[in-house]
């Protein structure tokens, strides 16, 4: 059967089979597959076993490139008595299987269909059996005549996807110089495994088929070694199990690269980047990756890591392309993870890589000082040069000195640091804002104040911090603290206290300022009211709330410090008030202070009068020539005439801490400088509208004390119907005046166009003489009743008290809502003098 078979097949029908079976595979998956057994192309005697012998006969047949190539041919089937099966067995020699794990075989063959066969009974088949059987090693000689009866595992039952009908052509010599027609090739491919031994064998049974196996190929995929996300991974063998089943395949990094971060944000050490292969020799499911170090940039897409070139850096790990240095900083070599500061500029702890170089700042500027008895405010400029960050903080050093010395040029031993009860406002280091208030100073002591400029990399520098430095004394001493605080009576909404004056008062008390807060609320939340005896009732407190007290003198030196902290509570709400008859004891001490108090501040009347008495000034004798009691008669005193005009302001006026002004706008203009319209809030009062005269900067000092000695003049009036004077402003640059706002601008604006005075202003025409008279506070027409009031004239107050016509060289002129004002003097025949 095999010869006749031979003898029938012609070259041309073999050059369709294998130019077919060359197409299938140009068509086949781009997987890696590695070859384990190849019959294509075999020329010589393959030698494959047979069982029975001559079940399957091999023959050799030429392509349709009349090329020689070996086939195994089984047909049995027509020339068998009825009722005979067939049972043909086909072995290839022992394979290796070479670290596969799993098998594919693919098969070329044909099959002639039953029907033109022409066979009865039943016993033709066009299928055909595929098994395969593992070994460590070939069978010996002993076993090679029983290997068929060998435990087989079957892979699958071939059938034809087409048959080829009969024809006399299939059918040849036993020659075989024949060709065979209308041959029909299929094509399968089928996979075993998991292959575990050292290698397998392949077997074909026939059971009743015309059948002709042209080509058999054993393979097993792998895929490649790959370069994917910075990770080199290994050619890797198909999963055994097949299918679906993974392979993983551990990468490792390329040159300069390191693993991601897991989800965690930690490094994935212990889990370097993984591929899997799946059963068909593709890579798929990617876990992890690597990315490139710091200082190296990725190159040629994902396959490398690349040095950073110089003068760029890259400061962490990742894909991202390496930058430019910053500003003063520069990379001299490749690979630079952060690029170096340039000499003199440095990187604070907490900048990030790719932050400028930064530098110290240079010294604060200006420094200037208000002296408050023994208190002082500090003041400074910016630095000029910041150092290019804006994390500026100022620190003071304080030393105090035995003798006057320039800053900073002091020997060894002559300074030494300020003792512990010098403290600074709202701290000595770390300031944010260019001034400090500095307390505890001791009169006549000289001091070294030195303001030091400093940023965040300030102590990386090797040079200590620029500084500017000034001498400061304070002249005059503060009362001491208030020894105790008693309470006198409560209620539930209201508390007395009283307090005995300071052991040192170094000077009259003027007032008393005392503290209190909620002890439940921050006491930072803290309030204060001003009273001119040592006794005062606190209002507005809650029911059967804890309150913390504390009380300080002052004098014209400044306030003194605070005394200790006493707690009292409000009744509960109900709750009658009651006198403390427990401390009634301290009740009359505290009386008993204050007519000492009292006693003390005549004494010092008494001895101020007869001192002035002494001086027999010009303005002493004028004061008697023209004092001539009456009902509604007040005289008022030219602060000129004081030996110290500052003791004049001092008394008349009110010094306001600027911190307490709030400026908004500028409303109008004087001999002095701007009037603007602000806000002034003390603390522990109510806000209210004001007007702020402030001085021209660079004024001389004889300036500055007529500027000063006006607000003097205008802080005796206590009149509705004349501008009030809520304080001065002398204690710092620039100086001010600050008065009641008068919302209708200027009166002398209103007299010019004024029908009652006919256009030409008060008192008659312009540039009449002033002489000694009567004059009278004179109101706008439609508001308030003129109101007169007796002043003392004096020849020297001719031009500094007495305005002339349409000037404000004593105060500017607003006007209130309702109200404006004029000092003028009125003649006899003018109705305005009422007689």
């Amino acid at each position: 059967m095999a010869a006749e078979g031979a003898a029938r097949s012609g070259s041309g029908v073999a050059g369709m089979v294998c130019s077919l079976w060359v197409l299938g595979l140009a068509s086949s998956v781009l997987a890696l597959e590695e070859v384990l057994l190849d019959t294509t192309g075999e020329t010589s005697e393959i030698g494959w076993l047979t069982y029975p012998p001559g079940g399957w006969d091999e023959v050799s047949v030429l392509d349709d490139q009349r090329r020689l190539t070996r086939t195994f041919e089984a047909c049995h089937v027509a020339g068998a008595p009825p009722g005979t099966g067939q049972d043909n067995w086909l072995q290839t020699h022992f394979v290796e299987r070479r670290g596969a794990q799993r098998a594919h075989i693919r098969l070329h063959f044909s099959v002639r269909a039953c029907a033109s066969l022409g066979v009865a009974g039943g016993t033709c088949r066009e299928t055909f059996t595929l098994y395969y059987r593992q070994a460590e090693e070939p069978d010996g000689p002993d076993s090679i005549s029983s290997w068929h009866l060998k435990r087989w595992t079957k892979v699958d039952t071939i059938a034809a996807d087409e048959s080829f009908p009969a024809s006399s052509a299939w059918a040849v010599g036993p020659h075989g110089a024949g060709q065979r027609a209308g041959l029909q090739l299929n094509v399968k491919e089928r996979s075993f495994g998991p292959l575990t031994q050292r290698g397998f064998y392949v077997a074909f049974q026939d059971t009743g088929a015309c059948l002709a196996l042209v080509a058999v190929k054993l393979f097993s995929y792998t895929c490649p070694s790959v370069l994917r996300a910075f990770a080199s991974f290994p050619e890797t063998q198909a999963s055994g199990a097949g299918g679906a089943s993974l392979v993983a395949a551990v990468g490792t990094c390329v040159a300069h690269a390191e693993p991601e971060e897991d989800g965690g944000g930690g490094q994935a050490g212990g889990s370097p980047p993984r591929l899997h292969c799946n059963g068909e020799g593709k890579w798929m499911v990617a876990v992890g990756g690597c990315r490139c170090q710091p200082g190296h940039q990725p190159a040629r897409g994902d396959k490398a890591c690349q040095a950073c070139p110089e003068g760029s850096y890259k400061a962490t790990a990742g894909n991202a392309p390496c930058l430019p240095c910053p500003a003063r900083s520069h990379a001299p070599d490749p690979a630079a993870p952060v690029c170096p500061c340039l000499e003199g500029f440095y990187r604070a702890g907490s900048d990030p890589p790719e932050a400028p170089c930064t530098g110290p700042p240079s010294a604060p500027r200006e420094l200037w000082f208000e002296v408050q008895g023994s208190v002082l405010m500090l003041h400074w400029r910016l630095p000029q040069e910041l150092g290019g960050r804006g994390d500026l903080l100022f620190n003071v050093v304080c030393k105090e000195c035995g003798g006057h010395q320039e800053p900073g040029t002091g020997t060894p031993g002559t300074c030494r640091r300020c003792r512990d009860e010098v403290h600074f406002d709202p701290r000595q280091r770390g300031l944010t804002e260019s001034r400090v208030l500095v307390g505890g100073l001791r009169a006549h002591v000289p001091y070294i104040l030195e303001v030091q400029a400093v940023n965040g990399v300030s102590e990386l520098s090797p040079d200590p911090p620029q500084a500017a430095a000034i001498n400061v004394s304070t002249s005059h001493a503060v009362p001491s603290a208030v020894p105790a605080l008693h309470q006198v009576s409560r209620a539930s909404n209201s508390i007395t206290v009283s307090w005995p004056q300071p052991d040192q008062t170094n000077g009259n008390i003027l007032d008393y300022q005392l503290r209190y807060y909620d002890q439940a609320e921050d006491e930072s939340h803290s309030f204060t009211l001003t009273s001119e005896t040592n006794t005062a009732t606190v209002t507005q407190l809650s029911p059967g709330h804890i309150y913390g007290f504390q009380v300080r003198a002052r004098t014209a030196a400044g306030h003194g410090p605070y005394g200790g902290k006493v707690y009292f509570q409000t009744l509960p709400q109900g709750e009658l008030s009651t006198q403390l008859p427990e401390r009634l004891s301290l009740v009359i001490g505290s009386i008993l202070g204050a007519l000492a108090f009292l006693l003390l501040a005549a004494i010092t009347v008494l001895a101020v009068v007869f001192r002035r008495k002494r001086r027999g000034t010009g303005y002493t004798e004028q004061l008697q020539q023209y004092s001539s009691p009456g009902l509604g008669v007040k005289y008022y005193i030219d602060p000129s005439t004081y030996e110290d005009p500052c003791q004049a302001i001092r008394e008349f006026t009110r010094e306001v801490d600027p911190a307490y002004i709030k400026i908004e706008e500028v409303i109008g203009a004087g001999s002095f400088g701007e009037v603007r319209r602000g806000r002034l809030q003390p603390r522990g009062r109510r806000e209210q509208a004001v007007a702020i005269q402030a001085l021209w900067a660079g004024g001389t000092e004889s300036l500055q004390m007529t500027f000063l000695g006006q607000a003097a003049v205008l802080g005796q009036f206590q009149h509705p119907n004349i501008l009030r004077l809520e304080g001065v402003v002398t204690k710092s640059r620039p100086l001010m005046v600050l008065t009641e706002l008068m919302e209708l601008g200027p009166l002398d604006s209103f007299l010019r166009v004024s029908p009652a005075w006919g256009g030409g202003g008060p008192g008659g025409a312009a540039g009449e003489a002033w002489g000694p008279g009567r004059f009278t506070i004179l109101s706008c027409p439609g508001d308030r009743r003129q109101s007169p009031i007796s002043l003392l004239p004096h020849p020297r107050w001719s031009s500094s008290f007495v305005p002339r016509p349409f000037s404000d060289s004593l105060i500017p002129a607003p006007s209130h809502a309702d109200t404006c004002w004029a000092v003028q003097q009125v003649k006899a025949s003018h109705p305005a003098a009422g007689g």
